[in-house]
């Protein structure tokens, strides 16, 4: 899989309104095919830094790259952003989430 995680430093005028402005964006890539997830959270340190979690079947991330909804959101999301966004993307030998092994709950 793909796996790519990326941080996203918000303008303070726009933190409450940055899922809003997003949300088109992660409903149409979450519908694609080979999309295994794409989900959002908020640094609990910084609250206007947005973490962008998403995983593609290998053969996905291109068309997610090449689609409307993508080259859209890359036209929308630079208005509310303090600077370019850091990314980690990475082709990982998993396919799903797996259960830590360091702590159970039983």
């Amino acid at each position: 899989m793909i796996f790519i995680v990326v941080k996203f430093n918000v303008k303070p005028d726009w933190t409450d309104r940055w899922l809003d402005l997003t949300r088109d964006f992660t409903e149409a890539t979450r519908k694609e095919p080979g999309n295994l997830w794409f989900d959002w959270s908020r640094s609990v340190d910084n609250p206007n830094e947005f973490v962008l979690v998403e995983a593609f079947q290998d053969d996905a991330a291109g068309d997610h790259v090449s689609s409307e909804h993508f080259t859209q959101a890359m036209k929308d999301m630079p208005q509310a952003l303090v600077e370019t966004p850091q990314i980690i993307s990475e082709k990982i030998g998993a396919d799903s989430w797996g259960r830590m092994g360091e702590l159970t709950v039983v």
